[in-house]
């Protein structure tokens, strides 16, 4: 039996770990938001590959810009490029300068060869549409491998980056959307061509459900901190 003299003193040692914990990730994302906060904004060129089983969408060439704090459009020049409207709108610096949240240290894990260190964030405000994030971060390239985002509009996404000559700038050489259809909503006006193998004429809704989408998209440059009219987001 533990004598109720010790028990301030257990209290005190628990609060204690987990105050040092807490100083201890934010102190990581304070560093990796360092990176990512020095782009005031970036026109990309890069080649976009989206996979949904149910629609027909060419790869394309496409230009993306970018314009803090949320500004980011995706133009594809010859056509339609399928991005989930959540996705587009979920980025890092969305994710690390948004509205204030609570970090939480889940331990680590793997990607690949990579030990990286999980944490789960969770907006103090309950009125976002943002529910949780949980950042996968490589400490030694100060990275964010892998981000998966809970919304309440948009359903769930995936974020999977892989780094190149601009990690210094938290920004990725390949970025993979992954997300369920079934949440997503086709843009007022936009059609596609459907298509999921048999001649059934099911409705656009019935095909999306319990099927997974994702978008892929390799960088091939960026020119950062040039100046960006607002209007290029029009």
């Amino acid at each position: 039996m533990i004598r109720s003299s010790k028990i301030p003193s257990l209290l005190l040692t628990f609060l204690c770990a987990f105050t040092c914990h807490a100083q201890e990730v934010n102190a990581l994302l304070a560093k990796v938001k360092f990176n990512i906060d020095k782009v005031n904004d970036y026109t990309a060129t890069a080649r976009m590959i989206t996979n949904v089983s149910f629609l027909k969408v060419p790869d394309a060439d496409v230009k993306v810009y970018f314009k803090k704090p949320d500004k980011l459009k995706i133009k594809n020049e010859k056509g339609i490029s399928f991005v989930p409207n959540g996705a587009v709108s979920i980025n890092l610096n969305n994710i690390l300068s948004g509205s204030k949240y609570t970090a939480i240290d889940a331990g680590t894990d793997r990607i690949g060869s990579t030990t990286v260190r999980v944490i789960k964030l969770l907006p103090d405000d309950d009125n976002v549409d943002v529910v949780l994030s949980t950042l996968y971060i490589d400490e030694a390239t100060l990275v964010v491998r892998r981000a998966k985002t809970t919304t309440r509009a948009n359903g769930s996404y995936q974020l999977e980056m892989s780094y190149g000559k601009y990690a210094t700038y938290g920004l990725p050489d390949k970025i993979v959307f992954s997300f369920d259809t079934k949440d997503y909503k086709l843009p007022k006006g936009v059609t596609f061509d459907f298509d999921d193998g048999t001649q059934n004429n099911k409705t656009a809704s019935d095909k999306a459900k319990n099927k997974n989408g994702s978008a892929e998209i390799t960088f091939s440059s960026y020119q950062i901190n040039k100046g960006l009219p607002d209007d290029s987001f029009k």
